[in-house]
Order: C-alpha cells, then structure tokens, then sequence
C-alpha cells in the first residue's frame, strides 16, 4: 500500500521542490554565510507537502474528469494510473491531497507569524493556486506559468525567511528554477494532448499545436541559459554557475527528440526522461555552484 501512495504522489517529481528550496538556501550561503537548519528542515517539509498536495488533487481531478482513462500512460505522463486501475478509492486520495495542503499551510503559518506579510502573501498564492490548479489553472492554459512562478516563489519564499530580505538574485535564481520545472511539464503534456483537448483542458501544446510546440521547446533552456551567463557577468552568481552549461547535450538530444517525435508516444518517453533529466542536473549545478563559489 505505502508504494501505491508513493506512486500517487509522484515522488521523482518532489526533487524539483527540493532543488528549489536548495537554491534558495546554497544562495543565502553564499551571500550570508548562514543557514538556520530549524527553519530549512520546516521549509522542506512544507513545501513538499504542499507539493503533494497538487499531485494528488490533480490525480483526482483528472481522473473524475475521466482525462486518465483516456491517456496512454507512460512512465513519464498520462497520470499515475492509480485511480484508473482501482488501487485506490478517489475519495481517499482527494482527502489525503487535502489533508497534504492543510499541512503545508500550517507550517507556512508558522513563517507568517515568524516573518510577516510577504510570506502570507506566497502562501495565500500556493494554497489558492494548488487547490485550483488542475479544475481552473490547466483550462485557462497556464500550467507551465503556474508552475514556472510556483519555482520561483519557493526559491524567493526560501531566501527571505533565510535572509529576511529579496533582493535581484534570488528573483533571478527563481525564475531559473521556475522555468526548469516548467519544461517538464511541457513535455510531458504532448502525449496527453488529445485526452486533454477531449475534456476542455488547455495546455500550451493544445494552444498553439503540438508541431508549434515543438519548436517553443528550445525557449525554455535558453531563458535559463541567458539569466546564469548574465548574472555571472554582473556578479549577481558565482562563476561557477556556469557550469549549469554542461547541462547543453542533455539540452539538445531532448529537443532535438521532441521535434522528431513530438506525434509519437512511444518515441518520445525517452526525451521526456532526458528532459527531465536535463531539469533536475541544470538544478543541481546550480545548487552546487552556490555552496562550492563561496570559497574560489
């Protein structure tokens, strides 16, 4: 049963909430020199439940919108399968999604009280955002932005509980993040093209048309290639940062598998792993570039 859960709630795809909160602490090392682990665990901890929380909403969603009994799963898209295949009751993964989201908001009441309004503020976004996200967010075609802005509140959110300021850095690292988190979800939303289209989803494949889509792929690295080599120009990050770069043919084979298959399921699962891939080791670098920077 603890598999199933597991499963439901998607754990590989947790790594991009902790590389975020990761980034938003490896900054303030560098900058300040300081970490305050209490406050760091309980920033883990709730935003990876709140992460949760829109997985399993999600899965619910989208199974009693009858979306996941169209998809053609994968292990990279389609939904979970969990609800579809009956291991679960939809009703006990809706509670479950929702007792996930009340926690997340616990503990980030705790940093409202702790450091003020513009934590409320974050918080007020992410509890109404992921509650709506799969029912009105996904049909107004602005998943990738949600999910892009999702990344860069949590680095932001991270950085000033840590520092107690934000200053253009970690607006900067944010929306690096966000928009690493963001190219995944928009490729795996290709082979759910169809099922979403049926039942009034947009994404921005359905927008703009999977072979437009296919082309929109390579904007995504180069806004976060573009902020890294940029911010270690003004010295807003470390020069190691741009070792995010060896990241490219991960980059490349992803893109360039996309433009050839981007009609085909089967053919794509490969790329959609390799994008997935290219998220979380560009993610990673970042990280690391933070922590080692300090003492070149």
């Amino acid at each position: 049963m603890l598999s199933v859960w597991l499963r439901v709630i998607r754990v590989r795809f947790l790594l991009a909430s902790v590389i975020a909160v990761s980034v938003g602490l490896s900054l303030n090392w560098w900058q300040n020199f300081s970490i305050d682990f209490f406050d760091a665990i309980l920033i883990f901890a709730g935003v990876i439940a709140l992460h949760a929380s829109v997985d399993l909403l999600n899965d619910f969603w989208d199974f009693k919108r009858g979306i996941d009994t169209k998809t053609n799963r994968t292990k990279m898209s389609g939904g979970t399968g969990v609800l579809p295949e009956g291991l679960l009751k939809p009703s006990s993964v809706y509670r479950a999604g929702v007792a996930f989201l009340i926690i997340g908001a616990v503990i980030g009441s705790y940093f409202v009280i702790t450091d003020g309004i513009i934590i409320g503020i974050i918080l007020g976004f992410a509890i109404l955002s992921i509650y709506f996200y799969s029912t009105k967010i996904v049909d107004s075609g602005l998943g990738e932005f949600f999910v892009a802005v999702k990344g860069s509140m949590i680095v932001i959110g991270t950085f000033f509980i840590q520092s107690g300021q934000i200053n253009i850095e970690a607006i900067l690292a944010g929306i690096i993040v966000g928009v690493l988190s963001s190219i995944v979800l928009f490729i795996t939303s290709f082979p759910d093209h169809d099922a979403d289209k049926s039942q009034g989803r947009k994404t921005l494949v359905i927008v703009v048309g999977k072979e437009k889509a296919a082309k929109l792929f390579w904007g995504f690295p180069l806004i976060v290639y573009f902020i890294i080599i940029i911010g270690v120009y003004a010295n807003l990050f470390p020069l190691l940062s741009l070792i995010t770069l060896l990241s490219i043919p991960l980059m490349i084979k992803s893109g360039l598998g996309l433009q050839k298959n981007y009609d085909s399921t089967e053919n794509l699962v490969p790329f959609m792993f390799s994008t997935l891939m290219f998220s979380r080791i560009t993610g990673a670098l970042f990280v690391v570039s933070f922590l080692i920077g300090l003492t070149l």
